[in-house]
């Protein structure tokens, strides 16, 4: 085991220990569903982009209770823009919406991407990354949270508390940050220390006014020992 990889894993042991080992997995959520709410979640807050999908999913609920995405696939784009506006970014949200739906149409006959959950990470990331709207955290976000796949998503508050913990270089991107990662998170703990930073990023690890006085990490913090 790496240097790095023993200390992420000891981070892991901490968060667990400070935030709880976290269990409200959404396996079993309908994964397009997943996929556009992440879609939805970008530059905006949790609470903008829940009310986004729900204005859409009233504004496009089929006859048996669930979205109808061929109906969104269909709507003019003003209409779908309308619909999430509540979320920021409507108009290009929108049209990276229906263009995404059109060709998960095209790609599996209806629409779902159940199949994903059958594919070697590293081939679903690369096709659907393909697609505008839609980059490494959206998918991998996907396949950790209802495939239930051993990979790590890097968010924002991810990346930032990667960066301050000296697990990654601190100018890496998420993206570059997430290839790192995936090697140094402890198998089987993809989920839980995802959840954990990101909470605890939310909570403790700001980006502005940290709160270094309450975080259990300071022993394993790069950061911290530079600025205190």
């Amino acid at each position: 085991m790496s240097d790095l990889a023993g200390k992420t894993e000891r981070i892991n042991d901490i968060l667990e220990a400070f935030m709880g080992i976290p269990e409200e997995k959404c396996q079993g959520r309908d994964l397009l569903e997943q996929l556009i709410i992440t879609i939805l979640s970008q530059n905006t807050t949790d609470v903008n982009c829940f009310r986004a999908f729900e204005t859409l999913a009233k504004r496009f609920r089929g006859e048996d209770g669930a979205v109808d995405w061929q109906g969104v696939a269909d709507a003019p784009q003003a209409d779908v823009a309308d619909a999430i506006r509540v979320g920021g970014l409507g108009n290009q949200k929108s049209e990276r919406i229906r263009n995404i739906l059109q060709w998960v149409r095209r790609e599996y006959g209806t629409y779902t991407i159940d199949p994903v959950c059958q594919m070697p990470p590293h081939d679903a990331i690369q096709r659907f990354t393909a697609l505008k709207g839609i980059g490494v955290k959206t998918i991998s976000i996907v396949l950790c949270f209802c495939c239930g796949t051993d990979i790590f998503p890097v968010d924002t508050h991810v990346n930032r508390i990667c960066h301050r913990l000296g697990l990654v270089d601190e100018k890496a991107s998420a993206e570059k940050t997430f290839w790192h990662m995936q090697d140094l998170v402890p198998p089987g703990n993809s989920f839980s220390l995802h959840l954990n930073m990101v909470r605890f990023g939310r909570r403790v690890c700001r980006a502005r006014y940290p709160e270094c006085g309450a975080c259990p990490l300071t022993r394993e913090c790069v950061w911290y020992a530079q600025n205190r």
